[in-house]
This record gives structure tokens, C-alpha cells and sequence, in this order.
């Protein structure tokens, strides 16, 4: 038998296969009888040679190759030493050895076309599942549905705020959720104050607040914000340091938009998740690229003159906001 695991969404794929490793029974014989391959470095010999061993004191093994079909897929000027390492494997795989199960895991989506996937729908020896990591509402629905196999319930909004700050790695959802869900224990909805307080990215939501402020020139908001994270234990140079990235990245995007056409566009070439990139474009329409810069040089005189002792940091901060409040 051999699986093919495939897709961006490597969480639900670690899952699967989790599940599947389980079933080889006792872990420290499933451990003796777990192989795992790289498989950008792999040889065909060296694939078969782990899938034909007979397991030890076990009445199956498991093989597990990653990253081995991608190398393999059909290209137009596929080297042929490649080409003919895929030829071989497509005409071993219906033969594998009913004691061996073999995965093939692809942290990318498979064309359909691919020999393997053609080969495991039309032959009752491979079974294919594909992982599509969820987006927008669906990953809102997928937090909801983990908060739930948790033992606990979410508000809707506060499931949003979750989805909004924290992003669309899964592994880093997941571990907010069971911390949220043991805080609540089951007793009540994880709210959105839960969230403000056990959960670090959503500091950045005040900021992107202040920010906002800023550039209606409101410092009394501003301000009142800043003192807010002071009181909830945030440190005056984490905070600058906060302040200092989301005009970094404001700069950054303003002159990126000029360029680029969406705010998907705008995150691929920063490498930061959408939604915050959309509210960072809007953000900097508050802003000419000259106050901006303006901006950041007083950013940077603040740090030096916190870090060499010259002024107090929460009076440092005080001040910055009130410059900031002027300046935009």
C-alpha cells in the first residue's frame, strides 16, 4: 500500500500522518519499523531497499519520503536520469510489499497529472488525500472547530481577532487555542479580552490603534493607548520597537504599492500575512513618504537617546507621541 499526502496545509498532514504511525501499535516497535527518507537526496535503490526489508517483530513497517515527488514530476526538460528514477518507482509501486506501508508527503500541491497520483487512482494500491490550508472565512470556521474539539467555545468576533493577528499558520493557531481553552477551562466563551491578554500578537492591534490616531493627530488617543499597554505590562522599548516596525513596514508598503497591484501582492513581497498589509495601505494614504521619513529618523533618535541614558523611557515615549501627533 502507498499514501500520497500532499498540499500547503503540512498541520492537517502532520495529523494524518500521526494517525497513521499510530496504528503500527506499540510506538517502540513502530519506532524500530519507522523509516523516514529526505526525498530530495533519496535514491531509487535506497527507497527500495527500505520499503522490500521485512519489519522487526512487527507484522508491518513504515516507510515515509518527503519532498520525492516534487523532485519527480514531468518536466519539459526533465534530466533523464530523474525521468527514468520516476519510470522505475510508477512500475515498483503496485508491487510494494503488503508488510510495508509507504507515504510519499509534498508540502506542495501535486499537478494531477502526475504519474503517482495517475497511478494511485486507477490501481486499488495507493490512496491519495490533498491538504489546502484554510483561508478567510474557512479559517475562521477551522479555529471555531478546534476550539470545540478543545472543550471549549469561542465568540465570533473574538475568533476573527484570532484569525486577523495570529495569521494562517496553523501551528501557531493551535497553540494559541489550548492555551486559551485551558484558561477558560470550559466555563465560559474565550472573549476578546482573552485574547488581549494571553495572546502576544494581539499587542499589535493596539498599535496598529495608535498608529491610526496618529495620523488623525489625535495624540490624546494615541496617548491614552500607550499608557494602556504601560499598565498591562508592556515595556516602553518593546513598545517603541513595535511603533518603529509598523512604520518600517508603512514605508515599505507605500512605496511597494506604486509597483504592485493587490495588498496579496504587497504581503508575497514582504513575506507578512494580507490583512495587516491591507490596514498598513491604508494606513499610509495618512501619510506623505516625507512625513514618514520624518517619522522614523525621530524613531531613531529616541532609541539612541533611551539606550545612552539621556531621557527616561516612558517619558521618552510620552514625548515621541506628542512629536509623532504633530508631525503627521
Amino acid at each position: 500500500m502507498f499514501y500520497v499526502f500532499h498540499g500547503n496545509d503540512t498541520f492537517s498532514c502532520a495529523e494524518e500522518l500521526a494517525a497513521l504511525t499510530a496504528k503500527m501499535g506499540d510506538p517502540a516497535m513502530a519506532g524500530l519499523n519507522t523509516t523516514h527518507l529526505d526525498g530530495h537526496s533519496t535514491t531509487l535503490d535506497e527507497l527500495l531497499h527500505h520499503c522490500d526489508t521485512i519489519p522487526f517483530l512487527s507484522d508491518r513497517r513504515l516507510v515515509i519520503v518527503g519532498g520525492l515527488l516534487a523532485r519527480l514530476a514531468p518536466r519539459g526538460a526533465q534530466a533523464s536520469a530523474e525521468a527514468k528514477f520516476l519510470e522505475e518507482l510508477v512500475a515498483y509501486l503496485p508491487h510494494v510489499p503488503p508488510t510495508t506501508r509507504l507515504v510519499f508527503v509534498e508540502s506542495k500541491r501535486l499537478p494531477l497529472r502526475h504519474p503517482v497520483l495517475a497511478l494511485a487512482q486507477s490501481s486499488g494500491a495507493g490512496y491519495v488525500k490533498a491538504f489546502v490550508a484554510p483561508t478567510g472565512s474557512g479559517l475562521v470556521r477551522w479555529v471555531r472547530n478546534r476550539v470545540r474539539q478543545a472543550g471549549a467555545q469561542i465568540e465570533a468576533h473574538a475568533a476573527e481577532m484570532l484569525c486577523t493577528f495570529v495569521g494562517d499558520d496553523l501551528y501557531l493557531l493551535y497553540n494559541e487555542i489550548e492555551k486559551l481553552a485551558a484558561y477558560t477551562d470550559g466555563q465560559r466563551p474565550i472573549t476578546e479580552a482573552d485574547l488581549q491578554l494571553l495572546t502576544p500578537q494581539l499587542r499589535q492591534a493596539s498599535i496598529f490603534g495608535m498608529v491610526d490616531a496618529l495620523g488623525r493627530r489625535d495624540g490624546k488617543t494615541a496617548s491614552s493607548i500607550y499608557h494602556d499597554l504601560l499598565d498591562a505590562g508592556d515595556h516602553p522599548l518593546a513598545l517603541l520597537g513595535m511603533i518603529t516596525r509598523q512604520f518600517r513596514l508603512m514605508i515599505q508598503v507605500k512605496e511597494l504599492a506604486s509597483e504592485l497591484i493587490t495588498p496579496e501582492d504587497i504581503a508575497r513581497e514582504l513575506h507578512q500575512n494580507p490583512y495587516p498589509i491591507t490596514k498598513i495601505l491604508s494606513q499610509s494614504k495618512n501619510f506623505s513618504m516625507a512625513q514618514l521619513h520624518l517619522i522614523y529618523r525621530k524613531l531613531l533618535d529616541t532609541d539612541v537617546e533611551i539606550k545612552t541614558g539621556k531621557i527616561e523611557p516612558t517619558l521618552a515615549l510620552d514625548t515621541l507621541i506628542a512629536s509623532l501627533s504633530r508631525a503627521a
